[in-house]
């Protein structure tokens, strides 16, 4: 399983979508980022994969910033989202 997260202005709570397949995943990340990269505010639909009948609409101008990470079913192991050392 693959989390898109994104981070919005102004908001404490991070939106997250999730993707069973990588390529599904990076495809979610690269229109996100082809909507930061443009520069000018347009809406970016997103929807659930098991779902479709739950969908939002984001204005890309809001988005602070995007990541993409694996989430593995077990607790011990995977990797945290973000950018850390590990020692």
């Amino acid at each position: 399983m693959y989390v898109i997260e994104l981070s919005l202005r102004l908001s404490p709570m991070p939106i997250a979508v999730q993707r069973k397949e990588l390529q599904a995943a990076q495809a979610v990340y690269g229109d996100v980022r082809q909507a930061l990269d443009r520069g000018e505010p347009r809406l970016l639909e997103l929807h659930c994969e098991k779902d479709e009948q739950k969908q939002i609409t984001l204005l890309s101008s809001e988005i602070v910033a995007v990541q993409m990470y694996e989430k593995s079913a077990s607790g011990a192991g995977n990797r945290r989202p973000g950018f850390s050392f590990d020692t």
